[in-house]
C-alpha cells in the first residue's frame, strides 16, 4: 500500500466514526457534514511528507454581494482551520473552505479530531452565511 493510500485509509477510518464515507474511483474520500459536501485527497509532496487536503463546499449560488464576501472572509479569519475561497460564477458566489496538513503518522483518533474541527468550521460558516443572506432578503437588501 502506498503512503497516499495508507494515509487515506487512515482518514477513512477516522471519518467513519462520524459520517458515511464514500471512496471514489480515484481514491478520494467524499462525505457530507450536515448540508456541507466534503472531499479528502492525499498527495505525497516529498519522501516522508504526505499531505491530506480537505475541501468543504460551504455554500453555492449565493447572491453577488461584496459585503457578503467580506463577511464570509471575516468569519473564516476567526477560525484556526482552513482557508476560505470565494468564487464568482454566472449564478452568484460559491464559498469553499480548504485545509491541507501533513497527516503521516497521525492516529485515527487524532486525525478524526482534526478533520471534525475543520468540517465543523465549514458547517458553522454555512449556517452564518445563509442566515446573513436570509436576513438581507427579508429586509429587501439582497435578493436570494
Amino acid at each position: 500500500m502506498t503512503t497516499d493510500a495508507a494515509t487515506l485509509d487512515n482518514a477513512r477510518e477516522a471519518l467513519e466514526h462520524y459520517h458515511d464515507v464514500h471512496v471514489d474511483d480515484d481514491g478520494a474520500l467524499t462525505f457530507r457534514h450536515g448540508d456541507v459536501p466534503c472531499a479528502v485527497q492525499a498527495m505525497q509532496l516529498a519522501e516522508g511528507l504526505t499531505v491530506l487536503s480537505l475541501t468543504c463546499v460551504v455554500a453555492w449560488d449565493l447572491p453577488k454581494d461584496p459585503a457578503l464576501a467580506v463577511s464570509a472572509a471575516e468569519r473564516a479569519g476567526q477560525g484556526l482551520f482552513g482557508t476560505l475561497g470565494v468564487v464568482h460564477t454566472d449564478r452568484g458566489m460559491d464559498v469553499t473552505l480548504r485545509y491541507a496538513f501533513p497527516a503521516e503518522g497521525l492516529t485515527p483518533a487524532a486525525l478524526g479530531t482534526l478533520l471534525m474541527l475543520v468540517v465543523s468550521t465549514a458547517s458553522q460558516l454555512r449556517t452564518d452565511l445563509l442566515g446573513t443572506v436570509s436576513a438581507q432578503s427579508s429586509t429587501g437588501d439582497t435578493p436570494i
